[in-house]
């Protein structure tokens, strides 16, 4: 299929169960209104007065660089310019370093109060918050300082790769342009890899970086060939650059299974495939996820797996919601009975509330949007 990239078009993918781009639209409004502006059962976004706030990992209660990033491409994919400012702020103020070998990154877990409870960063966050910098940038143009969005951006995408010359370490292994999981760790998380950003990257970063960026793209969709199961289509949490899983459980415990980390894998091959439509494997290998989890995963529950489709003993899915969001996310790109049934799955399925409402509702959000055809370049 030929990307959006350039088409410029998007589709709707539940109007293939009948509901209309007006429903679709509303449906977005509503989970909007729902993470951001509903009770406390329900929301993880918090005004700070006067001009800021933040998102809350409702689990941990902490705002971490992942959701603040997220919840940014969320208001600039909904155009909600004065809640990313907010977040952008507070990220900004609490969790960007200015000193010390991670200088320029943002530390990757906050206390509300604006306390670091770290000083490293996580990869997947500066990721997000570049994207949604220079979407910002083109959707509302540039202001000062800090709201100086493609500045911001272009720093930002600078220090990522050349931190490793500056006392530091960069987030990208220099030599083989993969993501790391943290920049001290020399192994991966295939969630992490973004190369439809990536490609993006190059275009909108100093002229100097935009080679990388473009061998980052490319090296990112080969890893994911050797990351991603040919059977299930699984991948593990983290894993090494030869794409296995990461076996060690020391000092993070155990992360060779398709867990948590894990589900955004598949999510983010299907928008590099809406986006670019540069690798056909990528469709093999969603369509094999929603068939191996036919049947094995709904809002109540969901399993964990070796990458193999072994179940890890009686382990059961923290985040049911947010597995099986990212499996129906596939039926943007996926046509066909299965990929149909997914679609009135999610359709019908509610937003999680509860403590562990976070990490689910923001991979609903992604599904959403990139269902809707409303997860868009700007």
């Amino acid at each position: 299929m030929k990307g959006s990239f350039y088409t410029g078009e998007y589709r709707n993918a539940f109007a293939r169960i009948g509901v209309s781009d007006a429903e679709a639209a509303s449906r977005l409004d509503e989970i909007f209104d729902t993470m951001f502006y509903g009770d406390e059962s329900e929301r993880v976004y918090h005004l700070v007065e006067p001009d800021m706030g933040y998102m809350e990992d409702t689990g941990n209660h902490d705002a971490r660089t992942e959701g603040m990033s997220y919840g940014m491409m969320f208001c600039v994919q909904m155009d909600k310019k004065d809640e990313f400012d907010r977040i952008w702020k507070w990220s900004r103020t609490y969790m960007y370093m200015t000193e010390g070998r991670n200088a320029g990154y943002f530390a990757w877990s906050v206390d509300p109060s604006g306390k670091p409870n770290s000083d490293g960063p996580a990869p997947d966050g500066e990721e997000y918050y570049a994207m949604a910098l220079i979407f910002a940038s083109h959707r509302w143009g540039d202001g000062e300082g800090i709201f100086n969005y493609s500045h911001e951006a272009k720093e930002l995408l600078h220090t990522m790769i050349t931190r490793e010359f500056n006392g530091g370490r960069n987030m990208f292994d220099p030599d083989n342009h993969l993501i790391r999981f943290v920049p001290d760790l020399d192994f991966s998380d295939p969630s992490y890899h973004l190369p439809h950003f990536y490609e993006l990257f190059s275009e909108n970063c100093y002229e100097e970086d935009a080679g990388f960026y473009k061998q980052a793209a490319k090296a990112s969709r080969e890893y994911l060939h050797k990351a991603v199961h040919p059977d299930t289509g699984m991948s593990a949490e983290y894993a090494h650059y030869d794409g296995s899983p990461y076996m060690p459980d020391k000092p993070f415990g155990r992360h060779d299974w398709y867990y948590s980390d894990a589900y955004r894998t598949v999510p983010n091959m299907v928008l590099d495939t809406l986006w670019f439509g540069v690798d056909e494997w990528q469709l093999e290998a969603i369509g094999n996820l929603q068939n191996f989890l036919d049947g094995k995963v709904s809002a109540r529950e969901g399993g964990v797996y070796l990458i193999d489709g072994t179940p890890v003993n009686d382990t059961v899915a923290l985040h049911p919601v947010g597995m099986l969001a990212s499996v129906a996310e596939g039926s943007a790109v996926l046509d066909g009975e299965l990929a149909d049934k997914y679609l009135k799955t999610l359709w019908d399925t509610p937003l999680r509330s509860g403590d562990r409402r976070y990490y689910d509702n923001c991979l609903y959000f992604f599904a959403f949007l990139a269902l809707t055809g409303h997860y868009r370049i700007w």
